[in-house]
């Protein structure tokens, strides 16, 4: 990048004048703090390091951080640290457990196992693949780290945008216990507990265990009498006016069956088990095993508006566009003698298609080749004319705006609810002091998980929107760190080899409009990986000095694609059907729909494995300057990389040749200057930074007609910074805060993209506040009064800027109040999340080509009261 392209950024350097001048000044106190604020020891360079000596941007937050602001989830973390957001839940995913992650506007708004995060999220230095369970419980944690900018020299592919690197506590040498209850808004009861188990003096354990269950915030209610029968003032009086039909829900392929009248709950079990030996002075193992178990309520789902719809009784529109499937939809069960008539909205010369597009769903069982792999799907019920037959035992519901409640918290989605997730895991780490100034690390880790959700998307009885997934993957990864010091401890090293493979599939079934079109997606995926680093701090003066990293990594992906659709619609809109019928001398339907596989003529891709290979080099380089002992100056300059793809939503078979069918990686080159400071013999602590990104070939969600698929949407210039400070006051009162601005703007459009005029997730302004007061009692207790504010300028959630489920400017509360035992053994406390009750879509969805719009919104306020122990 040429210094032209930074020189012409106003705000990027006005906010590293200001971060600059605000940390040299401090703060002017009457009189200097008797206390300090505490220091955290991180690991963010792979050894142990002050935050405050980190030359990059780093958020670190310790045990006793996270239980006071009350963070037990990754997503939790979103509030505490500037230009960073972290969604419990991601468009269609149903599973808070999914998380969607971005910092520094760069990250991931989607599950798809064929698209890697751009956040990494590390547990005691093992990689989450997946962004489906990366959402974990916080259980035993000793710190976090929240490392901004790309971090590919030291954390490797698809830290593009940064890394969360979560430490959890070793065993203590001494037995010790903690436990805590708590209780609140909707039925919530939780339970945590941790022991620690010294079986020798050169040997221990820990057991620690979570279980938090609460209602859905979502209730399912059922469609009143007004809106089934518009018009009709009495269904005792004319019962069959208001009757209708809806397809048996377990006639469709899907994940699993089960419902709830509730949406949005939690059902969690969370173990951890960590074993330490220390088998010699220089020689120490670690091994941890972890397990989850999910089994609660898919995640909340308001049906915001139903688009293009067509009944004018409800002062509804009466002529939608023909690519809507809620129109087709509302054609078939309002259009008499349909096997007569050519379908208006898709006409074929001489074809007449509505009986047959609106005729049996499925396939006849014996008549179409069916791959093993999907569910059979038959529902020989006609819907064709059937609210104009003059049989009202059969009429349906037409689709409309009458299913929405005017209530975000009321749905009339009588469909599946569920998530499911069961993950389980092992990290052997070995660390051997060789010498006085070299060791050598090896982690090993396995890795499973399973999961699967169901969701109502449309919000109503109709199967308009209903969506279930199965994914499973296990993962194995190894990684040697060799780390050692020269010229008198001068040079700080580290080299190190990884080595990384997962595999595993994701299946899609999707309902679209009672089984139009039946998406069976199973989907094969392979993903090796091995890489090389270094990654060097040389003092070349006493205040001065450098960095210098770099990795190379080679990627390689298999991809096997079988999605298809079971009920055969591209055919049947054609009146081409079956698909083996022969129109000329081989020449059947198959070939003149452009489906690849004759012998599969419902898989939209062609057979056989594809396969696709990456490289990359990423480089970091740094100065830092200690002007004193408490303050430092850095700069650094850094590459990441996220490796490219495959399409796997299909609505359509592609040809081989299309560029649809994949995406590329995409890059970010990040410059960086900032200054750590500490006042008043640390009862003041500053850290700001401002950056500037170069983001190129950027993948983001784009819908094709029906299909959530994925682009390189372009190029664009992130820029902007941050500066976090915490401070003891004096006389009990205590302060964290934050402020982040941030920028960006697209400098390239691909062609057919089509984006807004802001990058999704990368709200302009953030604003963090937690002041804290700890009032003494008499013998030794102690009141601690809490509060949380959060400030977040207004977000677009999806890559086309809908204002509709896009999230507005919010400002978020919480408080709490705890009582601490004279001997600092128990404390309780009560409080409040979100007080002020603000609301807004953390996740949406417009899908014109299915009359939809939906999205997920955030809990409403909440209380809560937690009474903890510990020896």
């Amino acid at each position: 990048m040429s210094d032209e392209k930074i020189a012409f950024k106003p705000k990027f350097w006005l906010f590293s004048a200001v971060s600059a001048a605000v940390g040299f000044a401090g703060v002017a106190y009457a009189q200097q703090p008797p206390a300090t604020v505490g220091d955290v020891v991180v690991t963010a360079q792979r050894r142990a390091q002050s935050v405050q000596d980190v030359p990059i941007a780093v958020s670190a937050f310790t045990a006793e951080t996270l239980r006071e602001r009350q963070v037990s989830d990754v997503a939790s973390l979103s509030n505490l640290t500037p230009n960073v957001t972290l969604d419990a839940t991601t468009p269609f995913s149903g599973s808070t457990s999914v998380l969607a992650a971005s910092i520094r506007g760069i990250g991931q708004n989607d599950f798809a196992f064929n698209f890697d995060p751009g956040v990494g999220i590390y547990v005691d230095g093992v990689y989450l693949a997946r962004s489906v369970g990366a959402n974990t419980d916080l259980l035993d944690v000793e710190r976090i780290e929240v490392l901004k900018g790309p971090q590919g020299t030291l954390f490797g592919r698809n830290a593009i945008g940064g890394a969360i690197s979560i430490v959890t506590r070793d065993p203590a040498p001494e037995f010790g216990y903690t436990a805590d209850i708590t209780t609140g808004s909707f039925n919530r009861f939780d339970v945590r507990g941790t022991v620690d188990l010294p079986l020798d003096p050169s040997f221990r354990m820990s057991v620690s265990f979570s279980s938090k269950q609460r209602d859905g915030y979502v209730e399912r209610i059922a469609l009143p009498q007004a809106l089934i029968a518009p018009g009709i003032p009495d269904c005792v009086a004319a019962p069959a006016a208001c009757s209708y039909i809806v397809d048996d829900l377990t006639k469709f392929p899907q994940a699993g069956y089960a419902s709830d009248n509730r949406e949005g709950g939690q059902g969690e079990f969370n173990i951890r088990t960590k074993f330490l030996w220390e088998a010699t002075p220089t020689f120490t193992a670690r091994l941890a095993l972890d397990y989850t178990n999910v089994d609660q309520q898919a995640a909340a789902n308001t049906l915001l508006s139903a688009t293009n719809t067509t009944n004018p009784a409800l002062g509804l529109p009466a002529t939608p566009p023909a690519t809507n499937f809620g129109s087709i939809y509302n054609a078939c069960i309002s259009t008499a003698n349909p096997a007569t008539v050519n379908f208006v909205f898709f006409p074929v010369p001489g074809v007449q298609n509505l009986g047959t597009v609106c005729g049996f769903r499925g396939t006849v069982p014996g008549t179409v080749p069916v791959d093993d792999r999907y569910f059979p799907f038959y529902i020989p019920l006609p819907f064709a004319g059937a609210n104009v037959d003059g049989n009202p035992s059969n009429n349906r519901l037409p689709w409309d705006g009458r299913y929405v409640t005017g209530d975000i918290d009321k749905s009339y989605a009588t469909g599946n609810n569920f998530s499911r997730l069961t993950q389980w895991g092992g990290a052997l780490t070995l660390d051997w002091r060789l010498a006085d100034n070299l060791a050598l690390k090896s982690i090993s880790s396995f890795r499973r998980l399973s999961w699967s959700a169901g969701m109502d998307l449309d919000g109503s009885p109709l199967r308009g929107l209903e969506i279930s997934l199965n994914m499973h993957q296990e993962q194995i990864s190894q990684e040697f760190q060799l780390n050692g010091q020269l010229w008198d401890d001068r040079l700080d090293y580290v080299l190190g080899a990884y080595y990384f493979q997962e595999e595993g599939d994701l299946h899609d079934m999707v309902i679209f409009r009672d089984g139009l079109l039946m998406i069976d997606g199973p989907n094969d995926l392979k993903t090796t990986a091995w890489a090389v680093f270094a990654h060097s701090n040389i003092r070349l003066t006493e205040q001065l000095g450098l960095t210098l990293g770099v990795r190379y990594t080679e990627e390689n992906k298999e991809f096997q694609g079988f999605q298809a659709d079971t009920n055969g619609f591209n055919y049947k809109l054609t009146g081409c059907y079956p698909p083996g019928l022969v129109l000329a001398p081989n020449f059947t339907c198959v070939q003149a729909a452009g489906f690849p596989d004759p012998t599969d003529p419902l898989r939209f891709f062609p057979p056989g494995v594809d396969e696709r290979s990456f490289t990359d080099t990423s480089p970091r380089i740094g100065l830092e300057y200690h002007i004193t002992d408490d303050h430092m100056l850095y700069a650094s300059y850094a590459k990441g990389f996220k490796s490219g793809s495959w399409t796997t939503r299909l609505s359509a078979p592609l040809p081989p040749g299309d560029p649809k069918r994949i995406f590329n990686p995409e890059e970010a080159t990040s410059y960086e200057i900032g200054l750590k400071s500490q006042y008043f013999d640390n009862a003041l602590r500053i850290n700001s930074a401002a950056f500037f990104t170069d983001y190129q070939d950027i993948q983001l969600q784009q819908f094709e007609a029906i299909s959530p698929t994925f682009r390189n949407a372009g190029d664009a210039e992130i820029y902007g910074g941050e500066v976090e400070l915490q401070a003891v006051l004096g006389n009990g009162f205590s302060l964290a805060g934050a402020l982040g601005y941030m920028h960006a703007e697209y400098t390239r459009v691909a062609a057919g993209v089509n984006v807004g005029g802001e990058l999704p997730k990368t709200p302009e302004w953030s604003l963090n506040l937690a002041p804290q007061y700890e009032m003494g009692l008499n013998g030794g207790a102690a009141l601690i009064f809490g509060a949380d504010y959060t400030y977040r300028s207004e977000v677009f959630n999806d890559t086309e800027n809908n204002p509709e489920n896009s999230r507005p400017a919010l400002n978020m509360i919480n408080v709490s109040a705890t009582y601490r035992s004279p001997d600092e053994r128990w404390e309780i406390g009560i409080g409040g999340t979100n007080v002020t009750d603000e609301r807004y879509v953390v996740n949406g969805v417009i899908q014109p080509a299915n009359g939809i719009n939906y999205g997920t919104y955030n809990p409403p306020a909440q209380w809560f009261a937690r009474l903890r122990i510990h020896n």
